[in-house]
């Protein structure tokens, strides 16, 4: 147990692994709320806490289960993003496999304990009940910004993201190794993150208890009747900024341990930038953006291996068509192309000879589905998202349900 302080709001909370559990009388979902996955973002975890006392002193009735985990222990005690490694990488495949077969008998570091921990935790929930199960990792930035939501781009996500009123940027897994996200998203349920504002500011508490509630509303855990449904909606929707809110992410400034970065101060978060326009110093040499667009996530703290990433509007056309192409499985014939070929039998990815293959763009595949991981300078594996959802799982939800 550690003990968490909110010097704003003059509160302190006593926090376990599972912040706090509901239990419904009735059959339904089961939703997994994640907060604090990084040290320096406790607004999840104190709004998580403040949810979940509510429905309690309230006496709401609750369909299915909810269930609220605390990250970085450590780290959030701590006040650090976290001690030797990101636990918001740790979730490769390959990482996974090792939780899987009880191969970390002696965890190097305590972000590797906390991993441990998570894992057994969410295994227990899994194992003990029924679906169709959500996912929510939440989260707070370095940079000035709206909530927003980052989504690993498969059609479930899409559709159960757009009820909410705020940004949602598609294909981040593409640039990010191992977050909990693509690891989730691997099991095949609905999955995303929820950023809520900046770090230290005060009203990202009240974005994350605002986005938890609507959370619930959406998955069916609650009825909007029992709550201020109007009210926790408009606390997001005066951040809309168009009627189409979907983005992508078209580049990345990654970092190494070593190097030295400085954003340059002021930039907020989903601001248009210019080609050429100086973004920030980086080991002692001037960058400059290197398109259009508008800035992504600008690092503003010490820690981290993300310089910013640059974001653009996606076109609803292009939303539609994608969702199009998906459903009638278009990808099933580029093998037929030469330097186009299923990584294995189960045809959930596809190795690209760029080469041969020159004649598709990354922006052909991401309609598709796919999202690429780079091998060599030649070869791409493009993983396709929408092979393992469990659609069946939602079918009868109501939000699936709605055209």
């Amino acid at each position: 147990m550690v003990t968490l302080q909110n010097s704003t709001l003059e509160k302190s909370i006593k926090v376990e692994r599972v912040i706090g559990a509901l239990k419904g009388t009735t059959p339904g979902p089961t939703t997994i709320f994640v907060g604090g996955i990084h040290g320096n973002e406790p607004a999840g975890v104190f709004a998580l806490h403040n949810v979940l006392e509510n429905l309690k002193k309230k006496d709401i009735p609750v369909k299915g289960n909810i269930y609220a985990i605390a990250g970085n222990l450590w780290a959030l005690e701590h006040g650090r993003r976290f001690q030797k490694e990101d636990l918001n990488r740790l979730w490769s495949r390959d990482k996974v496999q090792n939780l899987r077969n009880g191969a970390i008998q002696h965890p190097k570091n305590q972000d590797v304990k906390e991993q441990i921990d998570i894992y057994i935790t969410c295994k227990e929930i899994l194992d003990n009940n029924n679906g169709p199960f959500y996912f929510f990792d939440l989260h707070t930035t370095s940079s000035e910004t709206m909530p927003f939501i980052t989504v690993n781009d498969n059609l479930l996500n899409r559709k159960f993201t757009s009820q909410y009123p705020i940004p949602i940027v598609l294909g981040i897994e593409e640039y990010l190794e191992g977050p909990l996200l693509s690891y989730v998203n691997e099991l095949g349920y609905v999955a995303f993150g929820f950023e809520g504002g900046q770090h230290d500011d005060i009203s990202s508490i009240e974005n994350h208890m605002a986005f938890v509630y609507l959370s619930l509303v959406f998955a069916g855990c609650i009825i909007k009747e029992d709550i201020d449904f109007d009210h926790q909606f408009g606390i997001l929707a005066k951040y809309a900024i168009s009627t189409n809110s979907f983005f992508e992410i078209f580049d990345h400034f990654k970092l190494k341990s070593n190097d030295t970065f400085s954003m340059h101060p002021g930039f907020i978060n989903f601001q248009t930038i210019r080609k050429g326009q100086e973004l920030a110093v980086y080991n002692n040499t001037e960058i400059s953006a290197p398109h259009n667009g508008r800035i992504f996530m600008p690092l503003y703290q010490h820690q981290g291996s993300d310089g910013f990433f640059i974001i653009r509007s996606i076109p609803l056309f292009f939303l539609k068509l994608s969702a199009l192409l998906r459903r009638i499985h278009l990808d099933q014939f580029l093998t037929y192309f030469p330097g186009v070929n299923w990584q294995t039998k189960k045809k959930q990815a596809l190795v690209v000879n760029r080469k041969l293959a020159f004649f598709f763009t990354k922006d052909f595949f991401h309609l598709l589905g796919y999202r690429s991981k780079e091998i060599d300078k030649n070869h791409l594996i493009m993983k396709n998202r929408e092979t393992v959802t469990r659609k069946k799982d939602y079918k009868d939800t109501l939000w699936w349900k709605k055209k």
